[in-house]
């Protein structure tokens, strides 16, 4: 055989393979190239851009339908949102979210927190807790059974000791009956219209011996001649007002009196009388002066002050930065049989809005179609390569049965 009906024979099938291998390939790359339309005399050029470029927004939504239907539903989100909320999960982000918040306000310069809790306790004890306190007073019950409780712990209770009494007959004699104070009671008692009508009753009201010395001496002249020497004998009055006062022994009989005062020594009808008046009064004055009592203590509060040492205080307390388990734990709870109940409804709420196939599109249509044609041979590189090398074959076997045909003829 010489070289002629070598290559005759030889070249069909190296042909067809080189032809079946560069026109799968070519064939590949016009499904990206050209990126952009050619146009030449004002036409554009056939397959110009590829078919991928040009079909870019169809090949989007196509690829957003598939993904929202058979991998994105709404079931393998549900599932998705379980695994991502469990119990443990939530409950540690709970918990980070509780100390950077602890952490923010230990750093925070101007104090917005304390700003904020200082408005609150304003508004709370000076305008709310007024009006709700007016409200409240209106019931016959209201705070009744605490008003008891004070009244039979303390009230009843409550009894002078011996250095108490003692103070205080020292200080009522000293300053409300002083012998002074007592000179000048008389004065103003004995005013001539009351000595005029103790003398007539005196007249008038006495029998025996009394009415005698009554009828016939009277009491108007000693009175008038008391009177008299306490207005001129201002000294010698306040002396013998002393006087009668030492050998009465007024200090020690006020003593043991205001030692014997307790309400245990009163009947039992008057205590629960005297109960249900103070509750009474209580709930009257609250009613009527308990908004103004709070405006005033609110008014005269540094609330400021208060809500910075406050918000201090809990940012550096122990019992904070242990409580942060348990709150993240109970929370995470709540919110476990929140989403157990409603899990299915809140992601039927949220696929609408976060609108997932929206987002595939305009990404997939915002990707230029470069990097959108390495995007795709960096997925399917190999599956590309293999169907570039079949064409190659199937090239090779066409030419290989022309190469047979050929030498059956001969």
């Amino acid at each position: 055989m010489d070289w002629y009906h070598l290559w005759l024979y030889i070249t069909p099938p190296i042909a067809g393979g080189i032809i079946g291998y560069y026109t799968n390939d070519i064939a590949i790359k016009m499904l990206f190239r050209p990126y952009r339309a050619i146009y030449i005399g004002g036409r554009r050029i056939p397959f110009t851009p590829g078919l991928i470029p040009r079909n870019q927004a169809r090949l989007a939504q196509n690829i957003a339908n598939a993904i929202m239907d058979s991998l994105l539903t709404p079931e393998e989100i549900q599932n998705l949102a379980r695994r991502l909320l469990q119990t443990e999960r939530v409950e540690a982000a709970i918990l980070w979210l509780l100390r950077m918040a602890i952490d923010q306000i230990k750093s925070e310069k101007e104090q917005k927190t304390a700003k904020i809790i200082a408005g609150i306790l304003r508004d709370l004890l000076g305008e709310s807790l007024p009006k709700l306190l007016k409200v409240l007073a209106r019931r016959e019950d209201f705070l009744e059974a605490q008003i008891n409780q004070i009244f039979d712990l303390i009230l009843l209770e409550f009894q002078l000791s011996e250095e108490q009494s003692q103070k205080l007959a020292g200080w009522l004699l000293k300053v409300v009956l002083s012998p002074d104070k007592i000179r000048l009671t008389i004065i103003d008692f004995l005013t001539d219209r009351t000595i005029q009508t103790i003398d007539e009753s005196f007249r008038e009201k006495s029998s025996g011996t009394y009415w005698v010395v009554a009828n016939l001496f009277g009491l108007r002249n000693t009175l008038i001649r008391l009177r008299t020497f306490c207005l001129d004998e201002k000294e010698i009055s306040n002396t013998r007002i002393k006087e009668w006062i030492q050998n009465l022994q007024m200090r020690e009989r006020l003593q043991r009196f205001f030692q014997s005062i307790s309400l245990q020594n009163l009947p039992i009808s008057t205590v629960r009388q005297l109960r249900k008046s103070t509750r009474e009064s209580v709930r009257q004055y609250i009613q009527t002066n308990g908004g103004d009592l709070l405006q005033g203590l609110t008014d005269s509060v540094n609330w400021d002050r208060i809500s910075v040492l406050l918000v201090n205080r809990l940012s550096s307390s122990e019992v904070m930065s242990s409580s942060l388990q348990v709150v993240s734990q109970e929370l995470a709870l709540i919110l476990e049989k929140y989403l157990e109940k409603d899990l299915e409804i809140i992601v039927s709420q949220a696929i609408p809005i976060l609108s997932i196939d929206q987002v595939i599109i305009e990404r997939i249509k915002a990707t230029p179609p470069a990097d959108l044609e390495t995007a795709i041979e960096g997925i399917v590189k190999n599956e590309l390569q293999a169907i570039v090398t079949l064409g190659g074959i199937l090239g090779l076997v066409v030419g290989s049965f022309q190469t047979i045909f050929l030498l059956l003829n001969n």
